[in-house]
């Protein structure tokens, strides 16, 4: 007696495509709750760029686990091309949108997303379904 039908699920099936969703995600919601803490607290704005780096190795670390997760082998490396195609992502979209050059910021951020991916997809695959 269900009258409304049920509505189809979208399931990305592609191990490095899935990551990627779940990495901006999760970006998305570090930089919402980095901006509320910035707006509510005495918080200085140059904590901002080492929270930065946290919230991107954050994003990686569950993009890697999601990664890994959909992929049945090799999670470390599915983690770690989601890490690097998250920071030519990160990097690509912030010179488009404010010509922002590549700089030490951009081979941090390089250096935290990569082992944060590789750890998310090795924990990942082991992940029950």
């Amino acid at each position: 007696m269900n009258s409304i039908p049920k509505m189809p699920r979208i399931r990305i099936t592609s191990p490095i495509l899935s990551g990627i969703v779940s990495a901006f995600l999760w970006l998305c919601v570090g930089a919402v709750l980095a901006s509320l803490i910035v707006a509510m607290t005495d918080v200085s704005e140059e904590l901002i760029t080492t929270a930065t780096f946290f919230i991107h190795g954050i994003a990686s670390l569950f993009g890697g686990f999601s990664s890994g997760k959909r992929s049945v082998s090799k999670g470390w490396y599915h983690g770690a091309l989601l890490g690097i195609l998250y920071t030519a992502l990160v990097v690509l979209i912030g010179f488009l949108s404010f010509d922002a050059g590549i700089g030490k910021d951009t081979a941090v951020m390089l250096a935290v997303s990569i082992p944060a991916g590789a750890l998310g997809g090795m924990f990942g695959v082991n992940a029950k379904n």
